[in-house]
């Protein structure tokens, strides 16, 4: 299937590693132009020669926080010199820490707002303009499965990404006439560091092993296994495509089915 986003320009936060490293490369190996940006330079750049490697795309590797605005300034900023102005944007984060809701300052909430809802928001209004002049756009959130069903110990996580997709779905029937997409995806027991250290944290509160937190949550998959971050950047790629052009405004889990609700 042609997905039919050869030459456009994909920027992808998050990308060095983990579900962003393999969105990037999906978007990539369907012949978009591929942005990517994290924190650790080193790193990023060796990401972005392998799925240059690996694709054949043109790959931009541009060291930013996403949670300082004016790293998002100058990554947008970076990325059309180099690449021209985005079409798809697929907004990650980090996740929040972990935690109750005692164990949490002001400083925790907002510090997690500024990573997880102000990184997407800005992110958003950067490449809203160009996508509304040119009647074409993709806007992809990675969240979390916990917006539909919130994870026990992620205070910061259920809340603030949950209103990551409040303002999607809010923002995608302002837009959708103009061409532009907006769409939410739901990881859930997916293979990745953020995972590893979560299941560690609660090893480590429990007084049991990580395997054996590994093994709780793969008793609840119905799939029985672990999820990979390439299952993933599918749904990503296919969102971000001109076939996905009637979808918006959706969140949509890749859990193996473990979310069990009916919406």
């Amino acid at each position: 299937m042609d997905l039919g986003i050869r030459n456009k320009t994909a920027l992808v936060a998050a990308a060095s590693k983990g579900l962003g490293k393999a969105a990037a490369m999906a978007l990539a190996r369907e012949g978009a132009n591929v942005a990517i940006a994290a924190r650790g330079e080193e790193l990023l750049q060796q990401t972005a020669n392998e799925i240059a490697g690996a694709t054949g795309a043109r790959v931009v590797a541009i060291p930013a926080d996403v949670s300082v605005a004016a790293d998002i300034e100058r990554l947008f900023g970076a990325t059309i010199d180099a690449l021209g102005p985005v079409d798809i944007l697929v907004n990650n984060a980090g996740g929040p820490p972990p935690g109750v809701f005692t164990d949490m300052s002001d400083e925790d909430w907002l510090g997690s707002a500024e990573l997880t809802l102000m990184s997407a928001i800005r992110m958003t209004r950067l490449a809203l303009p160009g996508m509304r002049e040119r009647q074409w756009g993709r806007i992809i959130n990675i969240t979390s499965m916990s917006v539909k069903q919130p994870i026990p110990n992620l205070i910061l996580s259920n809340s603030l990404r949950s209103a990551v997709v409040s303002m999607a779905k809010t923002l995608s029937d302002q837009v959708a006439a103009e061409g532009i997409t907006v769409n939410n995806v739901c990881p859930g027991y997916i293979l990745t560091d953020r995972i590893r250290q979560l299941n560690q944290s609660q090893a480590e509160t429990d007084g049991v092993s990580s395997d054996e937190i590994l093994q709780r949550s793969l008793s609840d998959i119905p799939a029985g296994r672990i999820g990979q971050p390439e299952e993933l950047a599918a749904l990503i790629a296919f969102l971000a495509s001109e076939r996905a052009a009637y979808i918006t405004g959706t969140t949509t889990q890749v859990d193996g089915g473990r979310y069990r609700g009916l919406f």
